[in-house]
């Protein structure tokens, strides 16, 4: 069984935190677009990790299904080619 304190106390912080996530959206009114677009991704993302499946966008769903009918086609990068990108890359 949770004390009472213990639940006051949980109470008290959802209500703090409550009163963060208001004063912070008050302020994205204020943002430049390219920082709402962060923040909605944000939201996106960790609603997705918590509460469920990620919906592709368009765009995402498109890129799948052309790299889904290149390999039906059997276009695949050699091992040399595959190696060479990871050699650009290293440090």
């Amino acid at each position: 069984m949770i004390s009472q304190n213990a639940a006051a106390d949980r109470i008290c912080y959802s209500d703090r935190m409550n009163k963060m996530v208001e004063t912070l959206l008050e302020r994205v009114a204020d943002w430049p677009e390219e920082a709402k677009a962060e923040l909605v991704q944000s939201i996106v993302d960790i609603e997705t990790k918590h509460f469920g499946a990620y919906k592709l966008s368009p765009e995402e769903r498109a890129a799948i299904e052309r790299g889904l009918e290149e390999m039906r086609q059997g276009k695949f990068a050699s091992d040399d080619e595959v190696a060479a990108v990871f050699n650009r890359y290293r440090s």
